[in-house]
């Protein structure tokens, strides 16, 4: 089970750079229309949380420390945070949908916070790889993780 858990957690750590990669598809668009962004959301919406679930229900079953299982569901939670960052940006939006300054400062978050799953993921998908290789420092990347969310 954990080999197929470090397999899920390299799969996640895929889509988050598909993501990044969808968001700069999304952004030189020209025209830019509803659809700019489209594989963005899905990737956000669907694939990366529905990934973070199995990732972490695989870390479980792979009896990882409780550090790692915490650590592996820390994505679905920063997608969380995505969603209220555009909404609490588009809030600041003037009457006629544009983009205030301060709005564009919140809604600049959003990049910062999908560099910042990209980040657990990659220390996920590192610390399930000791997992499943089996090495010492599998426990001690647990703790190692614990930092990651730390800062």
């Amino acid at each position: 089970m954990r080999k197929v858990y470090a397999v899920l957690a390299g799969v996640l750590l895929a889509a988050t750079v598909a993501q990044m990669y969808f968001a700069a598809v999304g952004a030189f668009d020209k025209p830019q229309d509803d659809g700019s962004f489209a594989l963005h959301s899905m990737t956000g919406m669907l694939v990366i949380p529905v990934l973070t679930l199995l990732v972490t229900a695989a870390a479980a079953a792979a009896r990882a420390p409780g550090r790692l299982i915490g650590l592996s569901v820390l994505p679905l939670g920063l997608i969380v945070v995505q969603v209220l960052i555009v909404v609490l940006g588009r809030a600041f939006d003037d009457g006629a949908g544009n983009s205030t300054p301060v709005a564009l400062a919140i809604l600049g978050l959003h990049a910062l916070n999908g560099m910042a799953v990209m980040g657990v993921s990659a220390a996920v998908f590192r610390q399930a790889r000791r997992l499943a290789a089996g090495t010492a420092g599998a426990a001690a990347g647990a703790s190692e993780g614990s930092a990651v969310r730390a800062s």
